[in-house]
This record gives C-alpha cells, structure tokens and sequence, in this order.
C-alpha cells in the first residue's frame, strides 16, 4: 500500500514538472494575463518513508506551483508585494536552528524562488541561489524581503540579458536596474523561522508571473520533523502531514494544502545470532563456566566468539551516508542521505560539537549502536571495528560501516570523502579463513557494568534491503576461588544512534529543534534488547540415593573436592548446598557446608546435619568435579553396614530415565522406594554396589 501511494505521488510529480520543463520558470512578469493569480501545492518528489525511531528525520519537499496575476510596473521603485508562507506539520518541526539577524530559531529549513540551480528551464533556474541575508526583527515582526528585510524590486538584472522585469536588489530608476547599469539579482533562499510544530517564511516576495505560460516556483526543503511522535500500526505507516497557508495583502487562493510528506514505519529490525547462527530473535546466547578462562588470541574463529550483532533495515532507505560525493545543492535532487538541500553559505555559530554548522548539512550518516550491559568486572568484550558477514569473515555486499569513537562525534572532511572520528584497532585477530579482523575493547562502566559501541554506515544500496553484522567477542581469566568474574547474564541493546540513553540529550530536548544539538537523532522508544551471554558458576550437582537417621541407624557424608589434579584443572574452592527430600527432614534448607578447599574433603553425619531423617538428599557445589561418598551402619557398624558413591547429574533438566537415578519410581515427590536389584533396568543396576544383607531377604528373584 505505502509503495502504490508513493507511485501515484511520483506519478504525478513526474507529470507536474514535465509541464515545468517546457513552461518558463522565473521569467519577468511580462504582460497583465487577466487570469487570477493561483498557487497549486504537491509533492516536490516520492514521499519519503520515515523512521520511527527518528527526532529529526527529513520530510519530502513541498512545492507550490503558481500562475496568472498581474505584476507591478518594472524599472519603478515600488517593491515586490510579500507573504508569509507557513508550514504546520501534525508533530514538532526538528530542522536545525542557524539563527540569523538576531533572530535565533531562524533555521536550516528553507524556501527557494524559482529553482536556482536546477536545470528545469527558464531565468529562474540560472539565477545562483543567492540567500536573504538578514532576518530582521521590528516591532515583533520578522522579514524576509520586506521593509527593514531583503527587499526587491523589478528590473534589469546583471543576469537577464537585458530583459527587464525580474527581481533585483536595487531601487530601479532612470539610471539604475537599467540595461545601462543592470542590478544583482534578487534573493531566492530563505531561512524558515521555527516554533514548535511549524515554520513561517516571512516577507517572501511574491511577483505573479502574469504571461501565459509562465510560471513561479516556491519550494520548501529541509524540513526535519519527529517522526517517532507519529504513531504506526503494525504494517500499516503511520503519516507526517504538512499544512501550508499563505498571508499577504491580496488574497492567493490555493489547492490542496495539505499533503502527506511522510510515511512513518520503524527503520531497524535487529538480531542478535549466537554461535551456532541461531536466527531466532530470542537466542540466549552462550553460556560460559566462570572456571574456564576464555581469550581470543587463538587463530580459531570461534573462540572467544559470543555471536553476531545483525541490524537489518526494515525499508531499503534506513541506512544512509551523511552525504552525496557531490554537494547537494540541486533542488528537487533525491540523495537518499542523511543530509539534505546543502547551501554552503548560509552556516550558524560554532556547535557543542565544536563544528561550525551548515544548512541542510548532517553531523554524520546513520549510526548503529550496542549497548551492553551487566558485564562482570574483569570480562572483556571485543567487538569488530567494521562489518562482517554472518559467519565472521570479512565482507558485505551493498552496505558497510565502520565503529566511531562515539555516538555524537561529528563527522569532517569534504563532500563524498568524510573524515570519520574512527575507533582505533587495539587488537589484531587471526581467522581460520587466513584473514584478520580488527577488534577494539568496549570500555565498561566498572560500577554498572555497561558500556557501548557505535558504527557510521559509509555505504548502503538504496535499492535493496541491507543488513550490517558486527563480531563481539569475549575475553577473561578464570579466578573461581574469588568469584571472578561474577556470575550473571550479560545483554546488549541494539539501537540506532545518537538517543538519549547515551546522555548528549534528553528525550525531550531530542525531539524538538535544537541549535547545539547534533543531526540525525533517534528515540529509545523501539529499542531492542538480547541476552547475548551468561557466566555461570562451576557447579557440580550429586544425588545421594538414601540418607537415613532413625531406628539406630546413621549416615556419614563425604564430599571430596578434587580440582587439584595433574590436568590442568583450574583449582576452586567453594561451598555446597545440601536439600533433603524425605521424612522428617531439617528447618532450614539447604545447609550450606563450610568452603571446600581444593585438593580436600568435607565431612558429616546426618545425625548432625538432618536429626530423625530418612530421605535423600541432593548437594549442589559450586565448583567443578565434586564427588560425593555415603556410608550407612547401625551404631557401631556391628550388623549392617554399606557404602555407594554419590551419583552426578549431567543436566540439571532430567528425561524419563532419570527416575531411577532419583529412586522415585512409583511414589510420592520426596519418598523412596526400594527393591531388590535384580529387578531394576541393566543399566541402572551397574551403577550400584551391591544388595546389602538386610535387604536381600526382600529379593524375590
């Protein structure tokens, strides 16, 4: 739907400026044609769709297109009657504020009379774009062109050829604007004030072309709105709707004032893909032992590999460069940039930034950004200082984008070969596939565990749907014995970049326009968060079958700490939890035994630990290869006594067959049931010692 409206308005604009190319445009007022001066309104191109993520996202341009009148006599001094032209959008105006003549919100939005620059044909469009250079303010009143502003009048211009009745600077008079001694041409560029959700152009002279076949041409451009303000539902767009009204002397009537300037639909759908290239939108990363260190200083692409951070566009115009290789200064021009109509001459005060501005100029291209959070002290992430495909080799096809030092540092350098405030490569890292790929640490805060990165795209096809993947990588040394690095799950936001999260802005000073602040700026609003990795504690989890403290009978419990070993095991030491599942079984749960040094055994009687129980129980250590040892006797050991090894669970989710680990075949959660082993599954059976002799007298085969 959103595509077959945009035809229809393409449609029609390639129609309207067909009529444009073989009529004359800003040629003098000639004759009187008696017809009524009227302006007609459309779209100066496609409609642009908008991100919703986006505070200052460009809005397509609006063209007002008007023919008939009668003008005033040339070569007198009697100025161009003027109007103030306003634009009310249905959300707040965004444009960069520039100031001008002491007028502050004047800004980088802007209205061009007749072309200039363009090659559509006519005296209008040779005209360099020349800008009102001041905007006066007197008695509450900006203008643009008229009394204390640039005004104009009609004469011979240095540029008609000695054709009178065009707009020019100077006060015509036998001697003056004459062929003898032709004036500079008139201003044609001028800034919109802004305030809230509208820009007025104040003062813009208005000289009814009056020849049949003649026409003028009012273009507004630059016209940044918040577009995260419009609400879209689902696949249907949401809209950025412009007003325009004209107020001047005469009444100018005028058709279809309103317009859609912009189709509103969220730019970014971001993944995170682990590993194992899961393409789900909830992959939970991976998972790593607190007691295994981690690097990337091997030569195997996956180690130290978390995944790949994927953003994808959502519309093929989402990502874009800062700016064209050539200046954009064409009207009517699409660039598919972050910037838009550039006029280098008209600039404002030097920025926060330290960068002087530029009308219709942007800070940087589109930027992506991964914000991390809950990194453990002493856990390094890496991330890849450009793009890779999905399987961390180098290369894209259609886009690319390089990491920057922050999210608000602004770009330099000339048109199509912009200097980047680029992050510097810290570490070099071999793949299997002989290539190498930069990677550059992400500093995090140490107190919140968070920290960020951000990539400027350089590169994107206009044409296709582009996906920009970024490695992240992991890197820490194992001190289990003192909780390093801490247990927790790590996440990243994916987002587009700057918003208000980073602290350059808030969401209200983001989203309104702003002198000091820098273009594009995105909202939080959409953002996207993953779990991307967990550290999880070295545990081992053991079952003891049968615990028992009744009818003279005791329990002894060993629990052997055997990280010290001639493997390389890292050593640990830690504490076990113990639960009991039975009769009778002890107020507080789970006991926690004392640390369990390396190399070393705990030990203890369940008459100490769980008085009157008769049960089992299971121990869960916090530490690799724990091993567990049960005996039970009578007092003594002087008619009864047997001894099993603790069993160990691979998982701590159980199938089917892990009931007869548990002995809870048949009976109630927390009970045992016992029988002879010859009638238990092959498999079970071996792992048990032996029937003992006060219960074989149950063994019935």
């Amino acid at each position: 739907m959103p595509e077959f409206r945009k035809w229809i308005i393409a449609s029609a604009g390639l129609a309207l400026f067909a009529g444009l190319a073989s009529a004359q445009v800003g040629t003098g007022p000639g004759t009187a044609s008696g017809q009524t001066f009227t302006c007609g309104v459309t779209n100066g191109a496609v409609t642009p769709t908008l991100r919703a993520e986006g505070y200052t996202e460009l809005t397509g341009d609006i063209v007002l297109i008007c023919s008939g009148g009668s003008a005033p006599a040339s070569g007198t001094n009697t100025p161009i009657p003027t109007a103030n032209f306003t634009v009310f959008l249905n959300t707040a105006v965004t444009s960069r504020l520039l100031g001008n003549g002491g007028q502050t919100n004047a800004s980088e939005a802007l209205l061009l009379v007749d072309e200039p620059g363009s090659s559509v044909g006519g005296y209008g469009t040779t005209v360099p774009q020349t800008p009102c250079a001041s905007l006066s303010t007197t008695g509450g009143v900006t203008f643009g062109a008229g009394l204390g502003g640039c005004t104009e009048y009609i004469g011979v211009s240095t540029l008609s050829a000695g054709v009178a009745g065009v707009p020019v600077n100077g006060i015509p008079s036998a001697t003056n604007c004459t062929v003898a001694v032709p004036c500079a041409p008139g201003a044609n560029v001028f800034q919109g004030v802004v305030t809230g959700n509208q820009v007025v152009f104040n003062g813009i002279p208005v000289l009814p072309p009056a020849s049949s076949g003649v026409t003028r041409v009012y273009r507004i451009t630059n016209i940044r709105a918040n577009a995260n303000q419009v609400v879209s539902g689902g696949a249907t767009p949401g809209a950025v709707t412009a007003s325009l009204s004209i107020n001047s002397s005469s009444s100018i009537p005028i058709t279809n004032s309103t317009l859609t300037t912009g189709f509103v639909l969220p730019g970014l759908a971001p993944l995170f893909r682990n590993t194992a290239n899961s393409s789900t939108a909830g992959s939970s990363g991976t998972t790593f032992a607190q007691c295994s260190s981690t690097s990337i200083t091997s030569t195997t692409s996956s180690s130290g590999a978390l995944g790949v951070l994927q953003f994808t566009e959502n519309f093929d115009t989402a990502f874009k460069i800062r700016q064209a290789p050539t200046l954009q200064n064409v009207p009517g021009q699409i660039y598919n940039s972050e910037s838009g109509f550039i006029v280098s001459s008209i600039g404002g005060s030097v920025s926060t930034t330290g960068v002087p501005v530029t009308a219709g100029l942007a800070d940087y291209g589109t930027r992506l950004k991964a914000t991390f959070s809950n990194v453990p002290s002493g856990v390094t992430l890496y991330v890849t200082t450009r793009d890779v495909n999905n399987d961390f080799n180098l290369g894209n096809a259609g886009a690319s984008a390089v990491e920057v030092v922050s999210e608000t540092a602004v770009d330099s350098g000339s048109p199509g070969t912009p200097v980047l405030p680029q992050a510097s490569q810290t570490t070099t890292y071999a793949l299997i596939t002989a290539q190498s790929i930069g990677l550059s640490p992400v500093v995090t805060n140490p107190t919140t565990g968070t920290g960020a990165a951000v990539w400027e795209v350089i590169a994107a096809n206009p044409n296709s749907i582009d996906t920009l993947n970024f490695g992240v990588y992991i890197s820490y040394t194992a001190a289990a014995a003192s909780n390093s690095p801490a247990p927790g799950t790590m996440t990243v936001t994916l987002s587009y970049a700057p918003t208000p999260s980073g602290g350059a802005f808030t969401s209200t000073t983001g989203a309104a326009a702003s002198s000091s602040l820098t273009i594009p700026r995105f909202s939080d609003s959409l953002d996207s968060t993953k779990t991307i990795a967990t550290i999880a504690l070295c545990t081992t989890p053991m079952l003891f079958p049968y615990v028992i403290n009744v009818n003279g009978f005791d329990t002894g419990i060993a629990i052997a700490n055997t990280t010290s070993d001639p493997f390389g095991t890292a050593a640990q030491t830690g504490t076990c939890s113990l639960y009991f599942y039975g009769s009778t079984p002890p107020t507080t749960i789970p006991y926690v035994t004392p640390a369990v040094a390396t190399g070393t055994d705990w030990t203890s009687l369940a008459s100490t630990l769980a008085p009157g129980f008769s049960g089992y129980m299971i121990a869960n250590c916090n530490f690799q290869f724990a091993h567990g040892f049960a005996f039970i006797s009578d007092v003594g050991a002087r008619n009864l006594a047997m001894g099993y090894l603790a069993l160990i669970f691979t998982s701590t989710s159980r199938s089917a067959t892990e009931a007869f680990r548990r002995l809870r075949i048949g009976g109630e959660s927390g009970a045992i049931w016992t029988s002879c082993l010859s009638t238990w599954p092959v498999a079970t059976r071996r792992r048990s010692r032996r029937c003992t002799t006060g219960w074989s007298a149950r063994c019935t085969a």
